[in-house]
C-alpha cells in the first residue's frame, strides 16, 4: 500500500459477526480450533482465564485428543512444550510478567532447536515493583530470543492472528509469540467472531513435524554447536525468520479470505494521505489513537497513523512505503529501554535509513507504563504537541511532575541509595512539607 492510500478504519468496520465473550475465553477457543495435542499450563495473571478456558474444553471433550498438564512453573511449562514438540505434538502455552521471563532461558532453547510451539502473551509490566497492569514491557524483554512476536490491537486480532501463528510456526520451524494487552484485552468482553472449526481446519493442516524423538530411531537435539559452525546456525535461523515478512502477508489473505475479514497486515496505515506527522503504535492503544486522528484531520491538521503487529521480524520494507511521506514520525512505546530511549524506535530509525531512505524526524513518547490509561485527552494534547513541534526526542506521556516533586525528585536529598518505589511510596504517605 502506498503511503497516500487510504487505510480503512478497523475500529469503524462493521461488527463481526459473533458473540459477547472475553478476549480470553475467545483466544482459547481459537486455540482449541488449532487442535494443540499438548497444553503444558501454569497460571498467572491476567492469562489465567486464557489456560483455564481450556482446561475446561479439554475436560469435556470440546478439545480432543489434547494432553492438558498442570505444571509446577513457568519455567517447567516452557520445558514441557520443548520436550512435548520434539515428540511431535502441537503444542501450546500461555504466560504473562514474570513467567515469561522465569521461561526465558526455555524460550531461547525452544527457538535454537526450530521447535514450532505458539505462546500467547498477556502484556503485563515487570516488576519490581510489583505491578500487574499492562504494559509491554515483558514481551519486548525476550524480543532476540528468536520468536516471531505478533502484537494484537483488539480481541478480534488476537483471536485471528493465533490459526496465523500455529501455521507461520509450522512452516518456518519457528516459534510464535501472540501478545495482546493484559486486562484490557483479556478480560474486556466485547463482540468476537471465534473462528468456526471448519474454517480453522480448511485453513491449518494436520501438524506434520519436522523433527521427532523417537525410541526406534534415535537421534540427538539440541547438541554442542562449536565456533566453527555457531555462526552459521544463527545465520540460518536468522533466514527462517526473514521468511516470515513473505509467507504472513500471504497466509493472512488466505485466513482474511475464509473468515470474510479483512487481512491482518505486518503493519498498516491510517490516513496517511497527506500526513507529515504519523504516529506509530503497537496494541491496543491503537482504537484510541485513530478515533484522535480522525478528530484532528477533521480540524485539520495532516497526521495520520501506523499499526505495528509485528516487531519480530521487523518489516522494515513495510514501514518504509508507510512512512514514505512524514515529515515526523512520533513512536508511541508501552516500554522502553531503561538509561537508554524506546525500544521500537531505533529499530524503526534503522529502517527508515535503509535505500530507498525516508528523511522523517523520529521522536519516542513512552506512555502507559504499568497500566496508566492512554486517554484520548493525552493523546489530543500530544497530537498537538508534535504538529506544532513541541514534543522532545525522548519523552513520557502524562508524566505527574506534581507527583515527583512531593517525593523530592530533582532536590538535593541525603536519602540513602535503596528501593526507589519504597521511598517513593513513604514521602506520599507522609504529611507534604514546604517547598
Amino acid at each position: 500500500m502506498a503511503a497516500t492510500e487510504l487505510s480503512p478504519h478497523r475500529g469503524a468496520a462493521p461488527e463481526p459477526a459473533g458473540r459477547a465473550v472475553e478476549g480470553s475465553r475467545a483466544v482459547a477457543e481459537t486455540v482449541a480450533r488449532c487442535r494443540p495435542q499438548v497444553v503444558p499450563a501454569y497460571p498467572i495473571s491476567p492469562q489465567t482465564h486464557i489456560v483455564e478456558a481450556l482446561s475446561a474444553l479439554t475436560r469435556t471433550g470440546e478439545l480432543e485428543s489434547c494432553q492438558f498438564v498442570n505444571v509446577e512453573s513457568e519455567f517447567g511449562a516452557m520445558s514441557l512444550c520443548i520436550g512435548a514438540s520434539a515428540a511431535g505434538s502441537r503444542t501450546y502455552t500461555a504466560t504473562s510478567s514474570q513467567g515469561l521471563l522465569f521461561m526465558s532461558e526455555a524460550l531461547f532453547n525452544a527457538a535454537g532447536l526450530g521447535l514450532p510451539i505458539v505462546l500467547t502473551v498477556a502484556n503485563r509490566a515487570v516488576g519490581a515493583p510489583i505491578n500487574i497492569w499492562n504494559d509491554q514491557s515483558d514481551s519486548f524483554s525476550q524480543r532476540d530470543s528468536g520468536w516471531i512476536q505478533l502484537y494484537a490491537r483488539d480481541n478480534q486480532d488476537a483471536c485471528d492472528l493465533h490459526p496465523l501463528a500455529f501455521r507461520l510456526a509450522e512452516e518456518l520451524s519457528v516459534p510464535v509469540m501472540v501478545c495482546m494487552d493484559g486486562f484490557v484485552l483479556t478480560h474486556a468482553v466485547e463482540r468476537i467472531a471465534v473462528p468456526e472449526q471448519r474454517i480453522v481446519d480448511a485453513f491449518l493442516p494436520p501438524y506434520a513435524p519436522r523433527q521427532v524423538l523417537d525410541p526406534g530411531a534415535p537421534l540427538s537435539i539440541g547438541a554442542m554447536v562449536g565456533p566453527e559452525a555457531f555462526t552459521e546456525v544463527r545465520f540460518i535461523a536468522h533466514g527462517r525468520m526473514q521468511q516470515a515478512l513473505v509467507r504472513f502477508p500471504e497466509l493472512a489473505q488466505r485466513y482474511g479470505k475464509l473468515v470474510g475479514r479483512p487481512a491482518v497486515e505486518l503493519a498498516r496505515g491510517y490516513r496517511l494521505e497527506g500526513a507529515r506527522t504519523v504516529f506509530v503504535a503497537l496494541g491496543s492503544v491503537l482504537g484510541t489513537l485513530e478515533d484522535v486522528v480522525d478528530e484532528a484531520r477533521a480540524d485539520g491538521m495532516p497526521v495520520g497513523a501506523v499499526e505495528l503487529t509485528c516487531f519480530r521480524p521487523f518489516p522494515a520494507e513495510r514501514l518504509r512505503t508507510l512512512l514514505a511521506g512524514a515529515e515526523n514520525v512520533v513512536v508511541i512505546e508501552r516500554a522502553f529501554s531503561t538509561g537508554a530511549a524506546g525500544i521500537v524506535t531505533p529499530e524503526l530509525i534503522a529502517a527508515l535509513a535503509e535505500p530507498p531512505a525516508v528523511s522523517a524526524r523520529s521522536f519516542t513518547v513512552i506512555a502507559g507504563l504499568g497500566g496508566r490509561p492512554i486517554t484520548k485527552k493525552a493523546l489530543r494534547m500530544l497530537v498537538h504537541d508534535a504538529v506544532a513541534g513541541r514534543v522532545a526526542r525522548f519523552s513520557f506521556l502524562g508524566l505527574d511532575r506534581d507527583l515527583l516533586a512531593r517525593a523530592g525528585y530533582g532536590r538535593a536529598s541525603d536519602d540513602p541509595p535503596g528501593s526507589t518505589a519504597e521511598r517513593l511510596l513513604s514521602r506520599l504517605r507522609a504529611p507534604e512539607s514546604p517547598r
